[in-house]
This record gives C-alpha cells, structure tokens and sequence, in this order.
C-alpha cells in the first residue's frame, strides 16, 4: 500500500509530447484516506532531476528519508491519475511538509480557492 507523499518509481509506458513516460520517479498526492480504501487509480506527480526554475514546480533535496540521489523537481503541473499497479518500488517519503507545498501548487494551477 502507498502512502501520501511517497517517492515510487512507476512504469509509465510510452510518452506522448512533453508528458513523462517510461520508467520514472514520481510523487504520491493522493490523500491519505482515499489510499487506505485501496483505489483502482492514485495521483501522482512526476520527479525530474532538471531544475527548470517553472513555478509549477517544487524542489525537492535528496536526504535518507525520500530516497532521492539529487536535486528534483515534483512536476505539479503534470499531476496524473495512474494505476497502483504501474508503482514498480517505493524509495521514501518525503514528509508532510514537502507534500504540503506540492499540494498547495496544485490548487494554485487548478484554481482551487
């Protein structure tokens, strides 16, 4: 089962434009009572190790808690609903803060109050 705010590497098949695709990190924003029923899709962010310095993004630092090796930035911009079954491994978490600020990018782009 996955966790809000986990670090997973997911199986993305093939892209399509600038989406991401392949195998490729990304960032659980799904909340966390909608993961305990067990859902048929969660929502995720990709990572990327490109800083492009885009507002829709947040940097995230490596530390032994995330799992992550460098720099990344959670694409909110490319928030996307997959299946749980495309997560191929789990590497970390990266805390209540972090998933916050991602979360509250995502409202500012869908214009959430």
């Amino acid at each position: 089962m996955q966790n809000s705010g986990d670090v997973v590497h997911l199986d993305l098949g093939q892209p399509e434009g600038r989406e991401a695709g392949d195998l490729h990190p990304a960032l659980v924003v799904t909340a966390q009572r909608i993961l305990d029923g067990a859902p048929a899709v969660i929502q995720v962010v990709p990572l990327t190790s490109t800083l492009r310095g885009f507002h829709t993004e947040v940097i995230i630092e490596p530390d032994p808690s995330n799992g992550l090796e460098q720099s990344s930035a959670a694409q909110c911009q490319h928030v996307r609903a997959v299946s749980p079954i495309r997560v191929v491994r789990t590497r970390g978490n990266v805390g209540a803060v972090a998933l916050s600020q991602i979360r509250e990018t995502i409202a500012v782009i869908i214009d959430l109050p």
